[in-house]
């Protein structure tokens, strides 16, 4: 049974939340919590530069939503690769890696399972609060579309093929919250946030869009940033 994104007469007061063409995609969190700058200029200015890591990134996920079969039953484990998501209430659409439905746990009111949605990730396990943060967030969309609890997530890091698994406890889910209404603050106002001190710019693959002159000769994003020659929100 494949997961239905919903239908689209939902009334968005009915749920609380958000209409249709409201939803922000779901990604947007990943950048938003590494920087709020990045999420703007994405979202919002329709900026995009590829780096050796966006581009492995793209093709790992394409990989894994197109791996045959897209749906497979192992004894009680069920898994469907490349499935929508989206919640009315936190305004967010997008699509799974892959979501496991385990059969035969208790509290599995659903006919599929509980659910457990599994994100796939470039490179080496390590602390990454925005990674989390996006795995939480399909499992929102999933309580929401299924009416079962979703506890318990995981990463898979390709690189040193290491599944780790991610607890939706309260703080978690609060922050994931947190970071969908101030996505639909940002897109909503047309907000342009500064650079954060310690941004991680070294590491952004649109870090000359985003401070052109810091590329320049003789110049640092260190020095850039220091002098404040940012956008105020």
């Amino acid at each position: 049974m494949r997961v239905d994104s919903g239908s689209g007469d939902a009334s968005a007061e009915a749920q609380g939340g958000y209409a249709e063409d409201e939803l922000l995609p779901l990604s947007g969190l990943q950048h938003l919590l590494y920087c709020e700058r990045r999420a703007a200029l994405v979202h919002l200015e329709g900026i995009w530069d590829d780096n050796r890591f966006t581009v492995e990134g793209a093709h790992l996920h394409r990989g894994v939503h197109e791996t045959a079969p897209r749906v497979e039953s192992r004894g009680e484990v069920r898994t469907e690769r490349g499935v929508p998501v989206r919640s009315l209430r936190l305004g967010l659409i997008g699509v799974a890696d892959v979501v496991e439905f385990r059969r035969g746990q208790s509290g599995a009111d659903s006919p599929c399972g509980v659910p457990c949605p599994v994100e796939y990730k470039l490179g080496h396990r390590r602390h990454a609060d925005y990674y989390e943060a996006q795995l939480c967030a399909q499992a929102l969309c999933l309580e929401e579309m299924l009416a079962v609890p979703v506890a318990v997530g995981a990463i898979y890091y390709a690189a040193s093929r290491e599944r780790i698994a991610v607890v939706f406890d309260q703080r978690l889910r609060q922050r994931t919250e947190a970071a969908a209404a101030r996505f639909h603050e940002i897109v909503g106002k047309r907000l342009l946030p500064r650079v954060p001190r310690a941004a991680p710019c070294q590491g952004c693959s649109l870090i000359e869009s985003c401070l052109p002159a810091a590329q320049k000769r003789g110049r640092s994003a260190r020095r850039y940033l220091a002098r404040g020659l940012v956008e105020e929100p």
